[in-house]
Parts: structure tokens; sequence; C-alpha cells
């Protein structure tokens, strides 16, 4: 595999960060931009060919001086869940008017692309009446969907009317190595280990029953390399998930058993304005044939890694 120069925005995020560690060896350059307003630089790689921008993806001159040089955008940046249903100004800015900008400036500017690769999120299900969820399916309810899936639609738009190589991939419950609650609004999977380590009660929003479909790092990864490398991935919407409920409660005591943590106790709290999706499971069938992707990791397994690299004391 050979990247050549690549843009990653979001690169100093969990998943862009672990997107790094995999691409170094294969890329010339990596152009990387985030404003650390959730990520932090300290996750970057140390690597001679990556450079780093602590800028916003809607710098307009920024942008146009790296884009002509680049073969491959990765689009992570995006604001978070829970800062959206507090302040849709900025969700719209940074999902919506940040992707519009990107694209448009990469049809404009990056003469030789090969591929664009949107991480967009299974938000877009909402509280879905069909699982596991199918990509034809919608259902959006919050700030946080409506931008994100707006921005799938514009990826559409520059496909169709300019060819640009564009992948939508629809992230579910992304967990693993390199989450760590340094971000406020990291995942629940995060948030569990550094309670149960430090033997502190977990905090669960709602009765627990709630279920989400967990997907391990090296496997959104994979999915994500995947679609880089096969043109048939060229204007698609994949989901990327495993089509497993598991619930909050079912959860906790996990993460309590793989810590030794057996004797924790939970307290629940109200659930949040966020909080509306009940049941998750997501329908991956379609990356799975076209592209070969392929689960390698079962949630206990993936936890028991995360847990291993968190004693490690998060190295590597």
């Amino acid at each position: 595999m050979n990247l050549g120069k690549v843009l990653v925005t979001g690169g100093a995020g969990f998943i862009g960060s672990q997107l790094l560690k995999r691409i170094v060896p294969y890329c010339e350059k990596i152009y990387v931009i985030d404003d650390l307003s959730t990520g932090q630089y300290s996750a970057i790689p140390k690597a001679n060919n990556i450079c780093f921008f602590k800028d916003c993806i809607t710098n307009v001159d920024l942008l146009a001086g790296l884009l002509p040089h680049v073969d491959y955008v990765f689009h992570l940046a995006c604001s978070n869940l829970l800062k959206s249903v507090s302040n849709l100004e900025h969700d719209f800015y940074v999902n919506l008017y940040g992707g519009f900008t990107l694209l448009r400036l990469v049809q404009k500017h990056c003469y030789k692309l090969k591929r664009f690769i949107y991480t967009s999120t299974v938000s877009v299900y909402s509280n879905a009446e069909i699982l596991p969820t199918p990509e034809d399916y919608y259902k959006i309810s919050l700030p946080y969907a409506a931008s994100k899936f707006a921005t799938e639609h514009y990826c559409a738009v520059y496909y169709h009317l300019s060819r640009l190589p564009v992948c939508v991939l629809r992230l579910s419950n992304v967990y693993g190595p390199g989450q760590t609650t340094e971000n406020p609004y990291c995942g629940v999977v995060a948030k569990f280990f550094e309670a149960a380590m430090a033997k502190k009660p977990l905090v669960i929003y709602g009765d627990g029953r709630q279920t989400r479909d967990f997907t391990y790092i090296d496997d959104v990864i994979d999915a994500i390399l995947l679609a880089v490398n096969d043109d048939k991935a060229i204007g698609q919407i994949y989901n990327v998930g495993t089509g497993i409920e598991t619930s909050i409660a079912d959860l906790a005591t996990k993460i309590m058993q793989i810590t030794s943590f057996t004797n924790g106790t939970v307290i629940h709290q109200p659930a949040r304005p966020v909080d509306i999706v009940y049941r998750r499971a997501i329908d991956a069938q379609k990356i799975q044939k076209e592209l070969s992707w392929k689960i390698n990791f079962s949630l206990t397994e993936g936890l028991q890694a995360t847990y291993q690299w968190l004693k490690r004391g998060k190295k590597e």
C-alpha cells in the first residue's frame, strides 16, 4: 500500500490518531489539521512525515495551500454529539459548513485525488424501527445527526457532479486503545474503565437496558483502509458495526469483571437530552460483501485489549 501524500482532519482525536499510527509507514507525507478542541496533541504519533497544523478545517487559505499536494483525504474532524444539543450553531459550522468547505476546496484544488473518506455516524438512524439497521434507513432527531447526514448528501453531490471519489462510512460506537477520558466527550467504554480501575462507581444514564453496537477500533481502521484500496467503495455508503446489541448494564458488568472490580457498584443518573436511542444494532452486510470487511474482535476481546493498553499506561 502506497498512499503518497495524505490529509487527515481530526487527526488528534481517538479515531484519527489510531488511523495515523496505521498509515504512517505507507505515506510520503501526512498533513494533520486539528484545532485540539477535544483532541490531544500527544495522541499524534511522532514521525518525521507528519506535519501538524493546529487550525480549523474551515481555514480556506490553509486548505488551498495543502490540497494540491494531496492524494487521499480522510475527513474525521467533527463537533461532538453532546455539544451539539447545547450549541446548534457550532455543530452546524464545524460539521456541515466545515465538511462542505472541505469538499468544495478538494474539488477545486486536489488535482490528483484518489479517495475522499468521510466518517459519518449511525446516529443518523436515531431510535430505529428496523434492527439491524441498513444503510437505506434514516431518522434524524438530533442536530449532530442532521449535520453529519447533510454532509453525506454533499459528498453525494460532489460525487455525481464532479466524480469526486468519495466514500462514506457510518461508524457505530467505536472503542479501544487510544480512547481516553482526557476528552470529556469520550465514549462510555473509556468512562467505565476509568471508574472501575479507580474503584469508583460506574455511572449509567437511564435504566441501563438501552443497547449499543460496540465496534473495536482496529476493525474500524480496517474498514477505512479497505474503502481506500477498493474502487468499488467510490460513491458508496457503508455501515461499520457488528450487528450485536449490548446493553449498557451488561457492558458495565463486563468491564467490572475484566478489571477485577466485581464488587463494584453502578449509579444511575437521569437520561440526558441526547440519550434518545434505546436499541442499536447495525447491518454491516454491505461492506462485508462488497469490500470483504470482517469483524476480528468480539466485544470481550476488544475490552480485554483496551484494558491491557490502559494497564500499560496508555502507551503504544
